[in-house]
């Protein structure tokens, strides 16, 4: 049988640590907290549900804080959580029945991790990580910051999901470490500059988050899913700087990576319906209905560029040419994904209603 030592980083996390391992504490086998300098009550709650504590001085490194976490685990199998994070009652049962296997000759599990979701709490933007590791594999983590898990050998794609539960807004903590290890004139991996370029973005200094991911992108050594996401940021960039044009000619740069996705096409459907072009917004958010996606796959996944926001669109460009009956048709669809968005019950009433003056 499978044993697990739950491996956490943490520091100041007295609002959401609790909930993390009160979801977690009945599938696992031990806990270790790694704190990184709490000055709240952080190592007190981590106590009070059996956890061993260990301090480590932050460095502005979280690799090697999660590196130092993992030497400190003792059981076959190493699963990974952050604060924010919990495992919901369904993943708890999963994740039991995986444990009870008693010939599993994988060395390391991924699971779906759910960032957001619908009004009905449905997952709407996930990815896939490698979440369970085996112990004796030594897999380690690279990179300061956005760090990643290095793994090899024998993977297995479970059913099991972790939720993202996030309490803290964004901070340009991330944005400093890497701005600090610039000034010491250090060469960014692509990865990094990938990364790089997605704080900048996050913090609004659009220029230069266009600048990165150019000179990502130029590299040609990236990761092919962060190549496309960087195509898709980069056009996010410029819709921001209101730069039409330019964030058409980065969202087809996609279509040299790979076949057109649902991102893709929902984002050409959004341009054209920027220039009231909506026959040819019609033709682009029907093929992000239609898109397929990649089976497995460990890059991002936003499902509502598949699901309700085309339709929502598709409700909204058919009500402008004039087609009640394919708005209301495409607004039954949308709806039936999430009956709760603020935009598809003013269409609700728009349609069946006395309020409203036209679709949203």
């Amino acid at each position: 049988m499978i044993s697990i030592s739950l491996c956490m980083i943490v520091r100041n996390e007295e609002d959401s640590l609790g909930r993390c391992l009160a979801s977690a504490k009945d599938v696992v086998d031990e806990i270790v907290v790694v704190d990184t300098g709490s000055t709240d009550r952080t190592k007190e709650i981590a106590a009070s549900f059996g956890a061993v504590i260990y301090d480590f001085e932050w460095i502005d490194d979280f690799g090697a804080a999660r590196n130092y976490c993992f030497q400190q685990a003792t059981r076959s199998f190493i699963l990974w959580l952050d604060a924010d994070d919990v495992i919901e009652a369904d993943d708890r049962q999963r994740l039991k029945e995986l444990k009870q296997k008693e010939d599993f000759p994988y060395d390391s599990v991924t699971m779906k991790y759910h960032l957001t979701f619908d009004e009905e709490g449905e997952p709407l933007f996930s990815l896939r990580r490698n979440r369970l590791v085996r112990r004796s594999c030594g897999f380690r983590w690279h990179g300061p910051v956005h760090e990643y898990l290095a793994v090899a050998g024998r993977i297995y794609h479970s059913d099991v999901a972790v939720t993202h539960r996030k309490e803290r807004q964004h901070t340009d903590r991330n944005l400093n470490i890497y701005l600090k290890r610039l000034e010491k004139g250090e060469k960014f991996s692509p990865r990094d500059q990938y990364y790089f370029a997605n704080e900048l973005r996050d913090n609004s200094r659009l220029e230069e988050a266009i600048a990165a991911y150019e000179l990502f992108l130029e590299g040609g050594r990236g990761w092919v899913e962060d190549e496309i996401n960087a195509c898709l940021k980069l056009a996010n960039c410029y819709e921001r700087l209101n730069k039409r044009d330019k964030q058409m000619a980065a969202l087809l740069r996609t279509l040299t990576y790979d076949k057109p996705r649902a991102e893709f096409c929902y984002e050409m459907g959004c341009c054209f319906t920027a220039q009231e072009r909506f026959e040819q917004a019609i033709y682009w958010f029907t093929q992000a209905v239609q898109a397929e996606r990649p089976h497995d796959m460990m890059g991002f996944s936003d499902l509502a560029t598949s699901t309700w926001l085309p339709h929502l669109q598709l409700t909204v460009c058919y009500d402008r040419i004039g087609n009640r009956a394919k708005a209301l048709e495409h607004h039954e669809l949308a709806k039936g994904f999430n009956p709760k968005h603020p935009s598809i019950l003013y269409n609700d009433r728009y349609f069946y209603g006395k309020a409203g003056a036209g679709s949203s």
